[in-house]
């Protein structure tokens, strides 16, 4: 088996904890909420075994990493420039930006901003998008036509970190279950358009009876023990930049993603289901291939871990990315 090893480095004035395996041509994976470096350890070992050199960092906020106090510290920009430090520290001049979920907006902007430094871009579950024409605080609030909105939930500092720290374990389990391929195929309609406002964040979740293949006890209990040490305040510090986001971006001048690229969603992915793939499908000149995984639900690298290596690793070698 390919081991992993694990090391602090020192990126834009934060400690950033990476697990990696591998070498060669560096590809950089990053994961979403509520995940850590390991919801790619089943990537780690098959692109160390193709060849390439896998890092996973625990983003900013989350797992081993520094957790900055200020919201304002936890800006999709920043942690671009995150990941421009993280790259000068294995002194990589190029790598391939593979996110999902949170890290695929980190993926989509960094090649944006730092196109010079990517050699290939892999989304999955959120599609890239362009700026829109307002604040995206008041497009999820149209969005939401008064019923439950998960994102403007996560707006309020301390509201739903009070909700899921009573019960880490508890939560991770229902959030992990209700976005999941497992779950009633009714319950994220429920879930992203018809739950009443007034509900809190796990209302209306469901559980595992019994955990699938892709989540054994001992996955989830590294969860827990991260999240019972850190909390969720800074993971959730991104959603509330989204605003400030938006306003900064439109000072900079930017492309659209140029380079070859790849998604990877889930046919009962809620990001995929409730998402937009056209704009991604029209404007982005390389994306080589849209690939839906059936029976898949949002936590694709985890509940598909095979056919999500094959895609990665066969999109990198017809790219004859080395």
């Amino acid at each position: 088996m390919t081991h992993i090893t694990h090391q602090q480095l020192h990126t834009n004035g934060i400690k950033m904890h990476i697990a990696e395996a591998g070498n060669g041509h560096v590809v950089v994976l990053l994961h979403g909420f509520p995940e850590l470096w390991y919801t790619w350890r089943h990537q780690l070992p098959a692109l160390a075994k193709a060849g390439y050199h896998a890092v996973a960092p625990d983003l900013r906020g989350y797992g081993e990493t520094d957790r900055p106090d200020a919201i304002d510290s936890y800006s999709t920009i920043t942690m671009a420039e995150d990941i421009r430090g993280l790259l000068d520290a294995l002194n990589a001049e190029k790598a391939v930006i593979v996110g999902h979920d949170i890290g695929a907006h980190v993926a989509w902007l960094f090649a944006e901003l730092y196109p010079q430094r990517v050699s290939a871009v892999v989304g999955l579950s959120v599609a890239w998008h362009p700026r829109g024409s307002e604040p995206p605080s008041q497009v999820v609030k149209r969005a939401a036509r008064g019923q439950f909105s998960m994102f403007q939930y996560f707006l309020e500092p301390g509201v739903a970190e009070a909700e899921l720290e009573t019960d880490i374990r508890a939560s991770l389990r229902r959030f992990l279950y209700s976005l999941s391929g497992e779950a009633p195929a009714d319950l994220v309609s429920y879930l992203f358009t018809g739950k009443p406002a007034d509900l809190k964040l796990l209302d209306g979740m469901l559980d595992f009876t019994t955990l699938p293949a892709w989540l054994t006890e001992t996955d989830l209990n590294y969860s827990v023990r991260a999240y019972q040490r850190t909390g969720f305040g800074g993971a959730l510090n991104f959603y509330r930049n989204k605003d400030r986001d938006w306003q900064e971006l439109g000072r900079k001048q930017i492309a659209n993603v140029s380079q070859p690229t790849l998604f990877i969603g889930g046919e009962r992915d809620c990001s995929v289901i409730f998402g937009n793939v056209l704009p991604m499908k029209t404007a982005l000149p390389h994306l080589r291939k849209v690939v839906i995984l059936p029976g898949c639900g949002h936590w694709v690298q985890e509940e598909q871990p095979k056919e999500v290596n094959t895609a990665i690793l066969d999109f990198l070698q017809q790219e004859e990315i080395r």
